[in-house]
């Protein structure tokens, strides 16, 4: 198992994402490398992208992570990456080495379907909020800059609904956008989602509708994506109110992670 019998080369994604395998002998993957764009919740164009590199046991100690790292730094137009690690672990320790800046903790959330009771949840969609109704959206999100979050998603609500990845729900005031939550079906492993948000608008709080389009979203998703399992949610450790809405919805906990970004120049 030598590392320089070992080819990295890219491999085709036809869903948004990027990757890069490293191939043995008898075309053995000892090694995957993977780059998504982080999409904000203001869904503007992203400056980051959000990093994966695993190694198979049998092949690690070898290079090889740091091999899959070349090859996405130079191949990707994105000014930093981003990883998450659970904290003391190897990859930890590789991204210390590989120069990577620690820049804050991080937790994760994960909601089970199986654990998800519909009728419950069908009860949370289906609750009047006075004022103010669902609004639904598919498809994949644009990268063309926008002025503003709600004038954005304004205007993906006036498009029509088409085949895609990006699920998006909002709580509508009379045409003004109030509040909205994102899940992006994982290009890589089907049967995972990733959840951003719920985001409520100032003006629009208190009024529990982060926990409404939150609900609405994981009904929809499982609706358009039956594929996907799971939902997982990450947010900063000083977000206790967005935290507590997941929570509510079932959402539990996952091993705690760091974040770690590299600027790339």
């Amino acid at each position: 198992m030598n590392e320089a019998h070992v080819e990295v080369v890219a491999v085709l994604d036809h869903r948004g994402g990027s990757r890069w395998h490293a191939v043995a002998a008898h075309g053995v993957v000892a090694g995957v490398a993977g780059l998504r764009p982080i999409i904000p919740y203001g869904l503007l164009p992203a400056v980051s992208g959000e990093l994966l590199v695993r190694v198979e046991p049998a092949w690690r100690r070898r290079g090889i992570g740091s091999r899959l790292l070349a090859a996405v730094r130079d191949h990707t137009a994105e000014q930093r990456l981003v990883v998450d690690v659970v904290a003391g672990s190897a990859g930890e320790a590789f991204c210390r080495r590989r120069g990577f800046r620690r820049t804050r903790s991080w937790r994760r959330d994960q909601l089970v379907y199986c654990d998800v009771h519909q009728a419950w949840l069908g009860e949370l969609v289906d609750a009047e909020h006075p004022g103010y109704r669902l609004a639904y959206w598919t498809g994949d999100l644009p990268t063309a800059p926008r002025v503003s979050a709600a004038s954005r998603l304004e205007e993906l609500f006036r498009e029509p609904s088409r085949p895609g990845d990006a699920l998006l729900t909002a709580a509508d005031a009379n045409g003004d956008l109030a509040a909205y939550a994102v899940a992006i079906a994982d290009p890589v492993t089907r049967s995972r989602a990733h959840q951003y948000g719920p985001a409520v608008l100032p003006g629009h709080r208190g009024r529990r509708l982060g926990r409404w389009v939150n609900a609405a979203l994981i009904q929809r998703l499982r609706e358009v994506h039956p594929h996907v399992d799971e939902i997982e949610a990450g947010s900063a450790t000083d977000q206790p109110g967005l935290v507590a809405v997941r929570r509510e919805l079932g959402f539990r906990p996952v091993p705690r992670t760091r974040r770690y970004e590299l600027a790339l120049s």
